[in-house]
C-alpha cells in the first residue's frame, strides 16, 4: 500500500461510522458560528463575558434533566435570562458591566451547583462540563443547524452596524445607531452559540472555542472579513482535527478541539514575534 493510499485509507475511514459523521458537521456548524461571533467577543473586548455566559447556562440544564425536559432549552432561556440581566444590571452605566457580569455569573453558577448536588452522581452532568460531540443525534444536529443559520444570518444583516458600534461607539450613536440595542442583541447571540458550543466541548471548555480562533486571526490581520475567514479556518481545522485525534488516539473530543486551537495561537504568535524580531 503506497502513502497516500495508507493515509486516504487513515482519512476516511472514522467517515465510515454514522456518529463521527454526525459529530464531524455538528463541530464544524458550531466552530464556524463560535469563530464569526468570537471575533466581535475579542474586537469588544468580551472575553469575560462568553466565559460568564458558559457557566450561567449551567442552571437551565440542571434544572432541565432533573425535571426530564429538552436540555438545550433550558440552556437557551438560562442564557437568554443571563445576557438581558447583565444588561439591564449595567444599563445607564450604573454599574459597571464587569461587575455586572460577576454578579450574575457567580450567582447563576452558584444556582447550577445547587441544582445539581441534588443528583446522587455528578456523571450524570460529564457530558454538560466536559461535551459529547460523538454523541450528537441527528435531530440535535438539525437543531445545532437551525440555530447557527439563525445566528449567522443575523450577523449578516446587522454586520455593518455591528462592525460600528465594535470599533466606534460615539460616531455610531452621532448617526442614530443604538450601541445598547446592539450590544443586547450581540449578547442575545453570544448566549445561543454558547449554548450550541456547550455539546461540542462542555460548559467549562466552550470560552476557548469562542476566544481562541478569533484571538489567533486577530494576530495576523486588523481588518474584520479577513478575521471573520481565517477565524472560522483556525475553527474548521481545530474542529476536524479533534474529532481524528479523538477516533484515533482515544482522547476526550472537547479538549482535543481546544488543545488544537490553543495550539494553532501558540505557533501563530511565535511565527509573529519572530518575524517581527527578524525585521
Amino acid at each position: 500500500m503506497s502513502f497516500a493510499s495508507g493515509l486516504l485509507s487513515r482519512l476516511t475511514e472514522p467517515l465510515g461510522y454514522s456518529f463521527m459523521q454526525t459529530g464531524l458537521l455538528a463541530a464544524l456548524l458550531i466552530g464556524a458560528t463560535c469563530a464569526v461571533l468570537g471575533v466581535y467577543v475579542v474586537l469588544r473586548g468580551m472575553a469575560f463575558i462568553g466565559d460568564a455566559l458558559s457557566h450561567t447556562v449551567l442552571p437551565g440544564l440542571a434544572a432541565s434533566y432533573l425535571l426530564g425536559l429538552n436540555l438545550l432549552a433550558g440552556a437557551v432561556a438560562a442564557g437568554i435570562l443571563t445576557a438581558f440581566g447583565v444588561g439591564w444590571l449595567s444599563r445607564n452605566r450604573t454599574l459597571r458591566e464587569d461587575t455586572a457580569i460577576g454578579v450574575a455569573y457567580t450567582g447563576m453558577f452558584a444556582l447550577g451547583v445547587v441544582l445539581m448536588s441534588s443528583v446522587n452522581s455528578f456523571r450524570d452532568f460529564s457530558h454538560i462540563l466536559f461535551g459529547n460531540i460523538l454523541g450528537v443525534t441527528p435531530a440535535s444536529l438539525l437543531t445545532i443547524a437551525l440555530l447557527s443559520a439563525g445566528i449567522l444570518l443575523t450577523v449578516f444583516v446587522l454586520h455593518k452596524e455591528l462592525e460600528l458600534t465594535s470599533f466606534d461607539p460615539t460616531h455610531a450613536s452621532a448617526i442614530g445607531l443604538d450601541p445598547d440595542r446592539l450590544r443586547y442583541i450581540l449578547l442575545v447571540l453570544l448566549a445561543l452559540t454558547v449554548v450550541i458550543g456547550i455539546q461540542a466541548v462542555g460548559v467549562i471548555l466552550i470560552s476557548a472555542l469562542l476566544i481562541t480562533p478569533a484571538a489567533t486571526a486577530s494576530l495576523l490581520t486588523d481588518k474584520l472579513h479577513h478575521m471573520m475567514a481565517l477565524a472560522v479556518a483556525f475553527s474548521v481545522f481545530a474542529a476536524t482535527g479533534g474529532l481524528y485525534a479523538s477516533y484515533y488516539l482515544d482522547l476526550p473530543s472537547g479538549a482535543a478541539i481546544v488543545l488544537l486551537c490553543t495550539s494553532a495561537f501558540l505557533v501563530t504568535l511565535l511565527l509573529k514575534t519572530l518575524s517581527a524580531e527578524a525585521r
